[in-house]
């Protein structure tokens, strides 16, 4: 009894001492204490970056110029992963797992930001912008800052603005040249409530859809119609399943490049600076670039044989920019005076250069 005692102590005390052996290196790290603002920030850091829109438009290729200059500038430090076309987030979600932080990096339409704070909805005011010039003074004056400054309370830093182009309409039903062609067509539009009453002011039914359902709707025939830039009409076909293009610059589609908040309050100064170069030369290059990509788009599209394309002509962009002036009355005190006072600014400034 006393042998198998002792025989059963001693096989105790074996695998006691060989557990504590095998599971050493695992408890001399468990107290390991570390900062958890720089954590990671000795090895490479990773950016994702989420978008909606295909690689060839312009916020694609100006998404993949700013991750090749972020690796120029930060010497491999910063990677940026870019996620086009919706691959992770759909347009409706893209702005609240970026606040959760599941990404770092979105480049929303303006509309999708007037969910959060309506004051951006006076991006989407028909006419508010009647050249270029107007839209980079927008962007890079005071109202640019402005509507940055909004978004802090939303956990977001504004980095820059994007343009895409102007956008011009498409149906499959009949030309849209006057605003009572509109009655009884059904129109999608993205998720603003301003977007949908200018439509149906004429007697149009509209639908809030998410860009990458658009072509199918407009295949299905559920919609009749959509607005956009060339360069989307063209990267997705929308032609193939539409007879009519407008060309009436009655509205224009930038994005707001944005990064969470907190991760960017988390990052080294230096590398914050680097982004910002990095942001600041894209920009410059992306906005030049959507004007080419569009003009180009649009010539490529005219040579398409089944779709009819009309352009406004100056008497019916008058009587559609009047039309519209009522929806600035409406939505001044949702919107907001003074940015509305901005776009007026910069109609009055910029009234005898309508983009043609």
């Amino acid at each position: 009894m006393k042998s198998f005692l002792g025989i059963a102590v001693i096989v105790v005390l074996g695998l006691t001492a060989a557990a504590v052996i095998g599971f050493y290196p695992v408890l001399s790290q468990a107290p390991t204490v570390y900062d958890d603002e720089q954590e990671g920030f000795d090895q490479q850091i990773v950016i994702k970056f989420s978008h909606v829109v295909a690689e060839n438009t312009p916020k694609g290729l100006a998404a993949q110029q700013f991750a090749r200059l972020v690796d120029e500038r930060t010497q491999g430090r910063v990677k940026v992963e870019v996620y086009p076309n919706g691959v992770l987030y759909s347009e409706p979600d893209e702005i609240e797992v970026l606040k959760q932080g599941n990404v770092q990096m979105i480049a929303p339409s303006f509309p999708n930001l007037s969910k959060l704070q309506p004051a951006w909805m006076v991006l989407d005011l028909p006419f508010a912008f009647l050249s270029h010039e107007a839209v980079r003074e927008a962007f890079d004056g005071k109202l640019g800052r402005m509507l940055f400054n909004q978004l802090q309370q939303e956990d977001m830093v504004g980095l820059a603005y994007w343009g895409n182009g102007f956008k011009q309409m498409t149906n499959s039903g009949r030309p849209i040249l006057r605003p009572s062609d509109l009655r009884g067509q059904h129109i999608r539009t993205m998720r603003s409530d301003l977007l949908e009453r200018a439509f149906q002011m004429f007697g149009a039914q509209t639908t809030q859809m998410p860009f990458n359902q658009v072509y199918r709707g407009l295949e299905s025939g559920m919609l009749d119609g959509e607005e956009n830039s060339i360069s989307n009409i063209y990267s997705k076909k929308f032609f193939q399943v539409q007879k009519y293009l407008t060309i009436s610059n009655h509205g224009y589609l930038g994005y707001a490049v944005l990064m969470n908040r907190t991760f960017w309050n988390k990052l080294p100064t230096d590398i914050q600076a680097q982004i910002r170069d990095a942001m600041k030369e894209t920009t410059q290059w992306a906005n030049v670039n959507a004007i080419r990509l569009n003009d180009r788009q649009l010539e490529e599209i005219r040579q398409i044989p089944d779709l009819e394309i009309h352009t406004l002509t100056d008497a019916q962009r008058a009587e559609w920019m009047q039309a519209w002036e009522p929806l600035y009355r409406e939505y001044e005190s949702v919107v907001g005076r003074q940015y509305i006072d901005e776009i007026r600014a910069l109609q009055h400034k910029y009234a005898g250069s309508l983009v043609p």
